[in-house]
C-alpha cells in the first residue's frame, strides 16, 4: 500500500480543526495536534494521527469530555495527586507536566498522578519536555490488560509505557521511550490494515498460540517484552500510575478501541528531579552528553553504518522528514472525511 506524503503544518491544521468543531479550545486542539503530528514525524506512526478517528468518536460517543477540567485531588507538595476528569490525555498531561516542573523547582523532586485519564499519546513527547528545561523525568501509563503472565493465557496487564529524558549538551537529550510489550498494538493495528503479516514473538491468538497474523493478535494477547522481565516491569508501572493515583488499576481500565461510551479509565504518573541542584550546581547535562558520545563512537557491527544513542533515531528521523509525514491511504481518507464534517475544505489533505 502506497503512502502519502502531506505537509506536518497542514495536518496540524486540518487535525486542530477537527477537535475544534468539536468543542475543544484553540491551545487545546493544537496541543493534541502537536503531540500526534510530531509521533508520525518521528516515525511512531502507532501514536500519530491514525489515532484521530478514534478520538472523534469516543468525543462523540460521550466517554471522553472535551469540557473537562484538571483537578488536584490532594497536594502534599512535592507529592500531588490529580484527576483528569476523563478529558483528552494531552490536555491533563500538559497540566500534570507544568505542575511536576514547577514542584522540582521547589522541593528537588516532585511526582505528579492523574486518574480519570485517557490516551496521552507518546509517552516520550512529555519526557523530552522535563529534559528541555535541564531536568530528568519520567511519563508512564497504564492501559487497558493485553498481556499474559508468562506461562499464563489471560490478559492481565497492559503493555504498560514508561519514558525518561535526560537533559544534554546542544539540545540532543537521551530519551528512552518504550511500552512493555514486544511490540505496540498500535504497529500491529497497521499491519491489519496493510494485510501484512507481523513478526513472529509479538502476540499470541486468543488460546495463547504465537501467531503472526495482525487480525488474530487484536484479539489475542501481546507479548511481554524480555518475557518475565517485561512483564514485571509492566506490574511495576500498573502499580505506579493506577494504584498510586487512586484510578484505575488491571481490569478497571477499559479497551481504547471497543466500548467507545465507557471512560478509558487509565492513570498516568509524571516525576520530575531538578538535576540543576547536583554536581554542585553544574547538573548531568555534561556526562549524559559524554555518554551519548561514547554510545555513537561505538565500533560497528558488520552492516551496520550508525549506532544510535536513545533518542537520536527520532530526531534523525524527524531532520530526514523536513516537516513531511508519510501517511497511508487510508488514513488520509479518514482525516479527509471528519475534516469535510469539520468544515475545514479548505485544510483537506492531498490524496
Amino acid at each position: 500500500m502506497s503512502g502519502v506524503n502531506v505537509s506536518a503544518d497542514a495536518l496540524v491544521a486540518l487535525v486542530s480543526g477537527i477537535f475544534e468543531s468539536l468543542g475543544a479550545s484553540k491551545s487545546g486542539a493544537e496541543l493534541l495536534a502537536d503531540s500526534l503530528v510530531s509521533a508520525d514525524l518521528e516515525g511512531v506512526a502507532s501514536h500519530g494521527v491514525m489515532l484521530v478517528p478514534m478520538y472523534v468518536q469516543r468525543v462523540q460517543a460521550g466517554s471522553v469530555l472535551l469540557k473537562a477540567e484538571p483537578s488536584i485531588v490532594e497536594d502534599f507538595g512535592g507529592l500531588v495527586r490529580m484527576s483528569a476528569g476523563h478529558g483528552f490525555g494531552q490536555i491533563s498531561s500538559q497540566v500534570a507536566v507544568d505542575l511536576a516542573i514547577k514542584r522540582a523547582r521547589e522541593h528537588g523532586v516532585s511526582v505528579v498522578t492523574v486518574k480519570d485519564a485517557f490516551h496521552f499519546g507518546a509517552a516520550g513527547y512529555w519526557a523530552r519536555q522535563f529534559a528541555r528545561v535541564g531536568m530528568v523525568g519520567f511519563a508512564l501509563s497504564n492501559t487497558r490488560p493485553l498481556m499474559p503472565a508468562p506461562g499464563g493465557a489471560e490478559r492481565r496487564v497492559g503493555n504498560n509505557p514508561l519514558a525518561i529524558g535526560f537533559p544534554a549538551d546542544a539540545d540532543r537529550p537521551v530519551v528512552v521511550d518504550m511500552a512493555m510489550s514486544a511490540s505496540a498494538m498500535g504497529k500491529i493495528r497497521l499491519a491489519q490494515a496493510r494485510g501484512e503479516p507481523i513478526p513472529e514473538g509479538w502476540a499470541t491468538d486468543a488460546s495463547g498460540r504465537p501467531t503472526t497474523s495482525a487480525s488474530e493478535a487484536i484479539s489475542g494477547m501481546l507479548q511481554p517484552a524480555a518475557g518475565p522481565k517485561g512483564f514485571g516491569l509492566a506490574v511495576a508501572i500498573e502499580l505506579l500510575t493506577g494504584a498510586l493515583s487512586g484510578g484505575g488499576v488491571g481490569s478497571a481500565v477499559k479497551p481504547l478501541y471497543g466500548e467507545l461510551d465507557k471512560p478509558y479509565n487509565c492513570s498516568h504518573t509524571f516525576i520530575a528531579i531538578d538535576v540543576s541542584r547536583t554536581a554542585g550546581g553544574a547538573g548531568i547535562a555534561a556526562c549524559v552528553s559524554g555518554l551519548s558520545d561514547e554510545i555513537r563512537q561505538s565500533r560497528r557491527a558488520p552492516g551496520v553504518d550508525t549506532v544510535y544513542s536513545p533518542g537520536d533515531l527520532e530526531r534523525a528521523r524527524r531532520r530526514s522528514n523536513s516537516g513531511r509525514c508519510t501517511l497511508s491511504r487510508e488514513v488520509v481518507g479518514q482525516l479527509n472525511e471528519l475534516g469535510r464534517a469539520a468544515g475545514k475544505a479548505d485544510d483537506l489533505l492531498l490524496n
